[in-house]
Parts: C-alpha cells; structure tokens; sequence
C-alpha cells in the first residue's frame, strides 16, 4: 500500500518587509572564523570529543522579541475569517528578524 504524506510550513515572505515599518534591525549575533578556530584548536589540543551537528528548523525555535504580524497565505484564506491575521510567537523562515530570535 502507498501511503502519501505532506509536509507543509509556514513560511513569511520577507522580501516584502521595509526597514524602518516593519523591522529595525536585522543583526545577528555571530562569532567570528578566528575565533571558532581557536576555541577548536584548544580543545584538540586538551583532546576534547567534537560533535558536529545541524539544526534545521533553528529559524523556527526563536522567540521573537517584538510584536509580528503575518497575513493569510494566498490560497488558504479563511471563508470564515478573511481579515485575520496570525500574530506570531516564534519566528518563521523569511522573517528578517529570525536571525535575531
């Protein structure tokens, strides 16, 4: 038997955003290459164990600081409710500030 299954996510279409209304600042707080390679030198020099891992859904997990808003995705507008808007508490991919969350 063939079971199908979706996996959808919503996504902000941040390319619409403008600095200055809908966002501030988009810095992110990031260390620096010389940094990372002296922090991995001193600990292959102690022999530390180094773990590498990848966190895809990271731009998800970040609460926002401030108030966002996001309208409806095209195509899935609510019969119901047509105006309503979905105020979000963790940032979504597209978003300028989800660097920052």
């Amino acid at each position: 038997s063939l079971v199908i299954r979706n996996k959808e996510r919503l996504v902000a279409v941040g390319y619409s955003q403008q600095e200055g209304i809908d966002y501030d600042e988009t810095f992110a707080p990031v260390a620096r290459i010389e940094a990372i390679r002296l922090f991995l030198a001193h600990a292959a020099h102690k022999d530390f164990t180094f773990y590498q891992m990848d966190v895809k859904t990271a731009f998800l997990n970040g609460i926002l600081k401030e108030e966002v808003y996001v309208g409806q995705p095209l195509g899935f507008v609510s019969k119901q409710y047509p105006d309503h808007v979905y105020a979000l508490d963790k940032a979504l991919y597209g978003l300028k500030q989800a660097p920052r969350a």
